[in-house]
């Protein structure tokens, strides 16, 4: 009996790796055939899940629920208009700017590497950094070339997108007015005991875990934008939002953020990216120590490791999205298998955070 037992837990186990990794490629396969619709779909829950809070918001001030959704859509529409005519542009012309600047950056930081190779000579150090300098720029140039070309296509997409954007938005719109709805009509097909625990831990997860990331995302580029003016860093409003955009990537993001603004300043001014870097890596530490801690709280029972293969698996599958909802995904997955085993599907806890939740809210039938 206990080899048959044995024989079975080995059978499970052995064939649960091919099973997932030919999943996640089936996965991968369907994202790439349907990446368009995917790719809107995922942005407007994204968007749905944050404007929920304000909706909840305007609710506790007696305002019914489909009045509140087109309040908070209209301030929403009006928000992203002001941005589009200030900031948008103001983003795109110093993109070009830079664009344009790293060949000058390049041919300096070459500069000041010979020169400090005729230093080295000087004082009989045998250092050669041809090879070094000759590589860095090679890799350096083809990230430009990257760049150049994700910026081009970047802003056709600004220009021939605009389908996509009221896509988004109409999207978003209804799903925060029928998205309960049609969610619920979905889980009644399971049976309780996972629909249950699947919902919560859907709703903790996914609308905390991006709240949070925005939210520190907005505190790295409201305290880096002053710091990098007053150290008359150039592209400083540029290199602020690309720190707090790679902040909504869990985990590594920001280090890549800063690791990246640090390397471009670098080739203009060593002692100005020292400074940038320190300025860059004091904020995120404060955020990680006394902000992060109050919005995310503890990853209870998701193993940093099992995070970061999360991020690898989602980048594998779906590309950058892949990697901004990889965590909060796994976050449900554990979450939800955790109610599930323990049995005890109304007494649930978050993987992701730890905040009390409520059943969900009666909506007013209209």
């Amino acid at each position: 009996m206990r080899r048959s037992t044995s024989l079975q837990r080995l059978l499970i186990y052995g064939l649960s790796g091919p099973i997932i990794a030919v999943n996640i490629w089936l996965l991968s396969v369907l994202f790439r055939y349907f990446q368009h619709p995917i790719t809107v779909l995922s942005i407007a829950a994204i968007l749905a899940f944050l404007l929920n809070y304000p909706v909840k918001f305007f609710e506790r001030a007696r305002i019914t629920h489909t009045q509140a959704v087109i309040i908070v859509l209209l301030a929403t529409l009006t928000l992203l208009v002001i941005l589009g005519v200030t900031l948008v542009p103001m983003l795109i012309d110093q993109t070009i700017q830079l664009l344009n600047k790293i060949p000058d950056w390049l041919t300096t930081s070459q500069a000041n590497l010979s020169q400090f190779e005729a230093i080295a000579k000087q004082r009989r150090l045998p250092l050669d950094l041809r090879v070094v300098s000759n590589q860095i720029n090679v890799n350096i140039q083809n990230l430009v070339q990257q760049l150049a070309s994700g910026a081009v296509g970047f802003a056709g997409t600004l220009l021939s997108g605009l389908l996509d954007i009221v896509l988004v938005v109409v999207l978003a719109f209804y799903m925060l007015l029928y998205g309960d709805r049609v969610w619920y009509g979905l889980v009644n097909l399971l049976p309780s005991n996972i629909a249950v625990p699947l919902t919560r831990s859907l709703q903790l997860n996914f609308q905390n875990f991006f709240l949070s990331q925005f939210l520190l995302g907005i505190f790295m580029v409201l305290t880096l934008t002053p710091i990098f003016l007053a150290l008359k860093v150039p592209f400083a409003l540029l290199f602020a939002i690309l720190i707090g955009l790679s902040e909504l990537i869990p985990f590594i993001g920001a280090s890549l953020g800063i690791g990246l603004v640090t390397i471009l300043v670098l080739l203009q001014n060593w002692w100005l990216a020292v400074q940038v870097a320190l300025a860059a890596i004091l904020m995120q530490q404060l955020k990680d120590n006394l902000l992060a801690p109050r919005l995310l709280g503890e990853f209870i029972g998701l193993n940093p490791i099992w995070i970061f293969v999360a991020i690898l698996m989602g980048f594998e599958i779906a590309g950058l999205l892949g990697t901004l909802v990889a965590v909060p995904i796994a976050g449900t997955i554990k979450g939800t298998f955790d109610a599930i085993k323990s049995g005890k599907a109304n007494d649930f806890v978050s993987t992701t955070v730890t905040i009390a939740h409520d059943s969900p809210p009666e909506r007013e039938r209209g």
